[in-house]
């Protein structure tokens, strides 16, 4: 019997012939935190006894939840890791370098086939380009640094072939919020998914990642891409260190194999207060907006700046509201600035702020009032994710929140596609 992706990369790092259901012991290649879940992490590894990180090439922390610092307890654990990341030699991302799954691919830190851990649910990003890549919680983080491995059970798979092309106006995060009303908030419940088809063949790696950070909002622990010509480039122009590619056998054995056409995907929306809960653009139209973001680790690269800039170039911002914009890393800041897409953004109305995930979590950057609606390009709108539990957060595409922030109301982006 052939195996899935998930089960060769547990099976090369754990030295075992890995099956779905078993529990193994690997060797990681990469692992991080970021600033929620560092510092405990950090007091974990010291309650443990440990003195030194296993290996420490292999350990990156990201401060870019609360990036700059907005209070003066998150001042003192920001310290806390700057003081540990020293002391251990560690990569260390400061404040304004940009949201972690952003920068872990970006600055080279991972290979095709690369198994991967990180304190945060949406380290399933990186299965874009072929790395098995998963949440973990503090305690896990500690160990995994003090040790240089970790526990899996390795995940049954979910097959998903995306046939066709997306219509115009159509973005990966529309897919993305389209596949979590098919398969509801809890349809992959520890399972990984394997996504493939034409339609991926055609999307960028930016738009792959977007995909791939999707999947934990199905329950997910990976959200795995085979690595085609692309994503190879991709990753040697980004410094992997290797570029062997892990496929899924053709005899593999998957839990279900789901298939769709996506050609009738439509501009969607996820109504507050789940990521299921989702609704054609059309459905929702004339809704009011107060707030804008773009940005967030699902939707603040290059590609998704200029998706909102070539709909806002030329064009204001309603009065009535604010259009919050977010990259996701120094970089994307750096490139969007040389291209104009920042300034037409800026020019639009938009207010820019520090590299990092910007209004999502809600310690700072963006809190909406009262009753207020927010469109976002992130991916969770529970009530109090963006800091209020009595705001509503609903989730768009980069072009749906653009074209929205224009009208002040939920808008079908496709209205502003040249003709």
């Amino acid at each position: 019997m052939g195996k899935t992706i998930s089960e060769k990369i547990l099976s090369a790092h754990s030295g075992v012939d890995a099956r779905a259901g078993q529990i193994v012991v690997a060797q990681l290649d990469f692992m991080m935190g970021q600033d929620g879940t560092s510092p405990l992490a950090i007091e974990a590894f010291r309650e443990m006894g440990a003195s030194r990180v296993s290996d420490p090439a292999k350990v990156a922390m990201v401060i870019d939840h609360s990036a700059p610092s907005p209070l003066e307890g998150v001042s003192r654990l920001h310290a806390l890791m700057r003081e540990f990341a020293r002391e251990q030699g560690i990569t260390f991302y400061d404040i304004g370098q940009g949201v972690c799954h952003c920068l872990i691919p970006e600055r080279g830190h991972l290979s095709p086939g690369d198994l991967m851990v990180g304190a945060d649910s949406h380290t399933c990003t990186y299965g874009a380009v072929n790395v098995f890549a998963t949440g973990v919680g503090s305690t896990d983080l500690a160990a995994a640094m003090m040790t240089g491995k970790l526990w899996f059970k390795v995940p049954q798979t979910i097959r998903i072939i995306l046939d066709g092309a997306l219509p115009e106006g159509v973005c990966s995060k529309d897919l993305a919020l389209w596949l979590a009303g098919k398969l509801t908030a809890d349809g992959a419940t520890y399972m990984a998914i394997e996504y493939e088809g034409e339609a991926i063949d055609e999307m960028s790696v930016e738009a792959r990642f977007t995909l791939s950070n999707m999947a934990v909002e199905m329950g997910a622990k990976a959200g795995l891409m085979e690595a085609d010509a692309k994503a190879l480039q991709w990753m040697r122009e980004h410094g992997a260190r290797t570029l062997e590619r892990v496929e899924s056998d053709p005899d593999a054995s998957f839990v279900e194999t789901l298939e769709y056409r996506v050609h009738e995907v439509e501009p969607m929306v996820a109504k507050p207060h789940t990521v299921d809960n989702v609704a054609p653009v059309g459905e929702l139209e004339g809704i009011r907006i107060d707030q804008g973001v773009i940005g967030t680790c699902t939707n603040g690269r290059v590609e998704d700046l200029e998706i909102a800039a070539g709909i806002l170039r030329g064009r204001r911002v309603n009065p009535d509201v604010r259009l919050v914009v977010a990259p996701a890393s120094q970089r994307v800041l750096l490139e969007g600035m040389d291209r104009g897409i920042i300034r037409d953004l800026v020019e639009a109305g938009a207010a820019l702020v520090t590299p990092g995930c910007g209004p999502c979590v809600g310690t700072h950057n963006g809190v909406p009032g009262d009753g207020e609606n927010v469109i976002s390009t992130a991916n969770r709108n529970f009530k109090g994710r963006m800091g209020n539990p009595n705001a509503f957060i609903y989730l768009a595409s980069p072009a749906t929140v653009a074209a929205s922030v224009i009208e002040g109301s939920i808008t079908d982006p496709r209205r502003y596609l040249s003709p």
